[in-house]
């Protein structure tokens, strides 16, 4: 890890403020059949949203298996789809393909907007007409209108640092966030994430309920995402997810125990850290594997 990276680690990790720009989805949908259209496509209740309200839902295929994750928010009559640039046009397209069969009404709004995510943020910004809100443990995300985007990013910068793609890794596995088409994608089951709050298992029937509820009342998925601790110092292990991402799993007696998807080192732990799924029976946080012929230790999420 280069001293750049390191140092902007430690401010943020300090309590400083840092901001990062990334491309993301942001598609608005209304009418008056809005709520009971969504609710019969994603896994989470938007009747329950009142104005300003936000929410973690799921878009399921008929297997229960995912096809995006979105953060809801409701905005007057409004619903705002927030969703990794990976799945953009797949919310889009799920959604438009119901316009006209009702009063329901879809508009991507990606291409008019810039989306900030600002760390450890001191005072909340005044809403402002335009700008649309999302907010997380660790951040505050910001929908930008094009036109205002630069002022914006301006005012950040006066007293924040900017976060690199290569430190925003870094934060985001400590959070135990995962990304899809890196730790999930159309092959991962809803649950198998671990975003239990994405799924309502008390609202009507949705797209892939069937299968997501059997999961559920059943007691538990076959395996699922969850933090892996390297037990050896990062030159060891290469220093980089390189040679780790994507490898197997297994049990100290050779079985296997799923795979690793994210990897890197994390300065306030001292150690590797990774995302990975995990099979049910191995799940147990201190539960020992291995990778290729390393050892590693299970973690719950996040390791921060």
């Amino acid at each position: 890890m280069n001293e750049e990276i390191l140092k902007n680690y430690n401010h943020i990790r300090d309590g400083g403020t840092g901001f990062y720009e990334q491309k993301r989805g942001l598609i608005a949908v209304w009418g008056k059949e809005a709520v009971q259209f969504l609710n019969g496509l994603i896994t989470n209740d938007v009747a329950k949203l009142e104005d300003g309200g936000q929410m973690l839902a799921a878009f399921p295929n008929v297997q229960g298996r995912l096809l995006a994750i979105v953060r809801v928010l409701r905005n007057g009559d409004k619903f705002l789809f927030e969703t990794d640039k990976m799945t953009r046009e797949k919310v889009f397209n799920n959604l438009f393909r119901f316009t006209y069969a009702g009063d329901f009404f879809v508009e991507d709004l990606s291409d008019n907007y810039k989306y900030f995510e600002i760390f450890n943020e001191s005072v909340p910004r005044a809403a402002a007409a335009g700008v649309f809100q999302f907010n997380q443990t660790a951040s505050s995300d910001y929908f930008l209108p094009i036109e205002a985007a630069d002022a914006f990013r301006t005012e950040v910068a006066a007293d924040a640092i900017e976060i690199s793609a290569e430190l925003y890794e870094i934060l985001r596995i400590e959070s135990g966030v995962p990304k899809y088409g890196v730790d999930m994608d159309e092959t991962t089951v809803v649950l198998e994430t671990g975003l239990d709050e994405a799924v309502s298992f008390t609202k009507g029937c949705y797209i892939g309920q069937e299968i997501i509820a059997r999961i559920h009342f059943r007691g538990h998925v076959a395996k699922q995402l969850t933090g892996i601790v390297l037990s050896v110092p990062p030159a060891v292990a290469g220093g980089s997810s390189q040679p780790l991402e994507n490898s197997e799993l297994k049990t100290l007696d050779g079985k296997n125990a799923g795979k690793i998807t994210s990897i890197k080192f994390s300065p306030k732990l001292g150690n590797t850290i990774a995302l990975a799924f995990v099979r049910y029976d191995y799940l147990l946080e201190g539960t020992e594997l291995k990778v290729k012929d390393l050892t590693v230790t299970v973690k719950t999420l996040p390791f921060l």
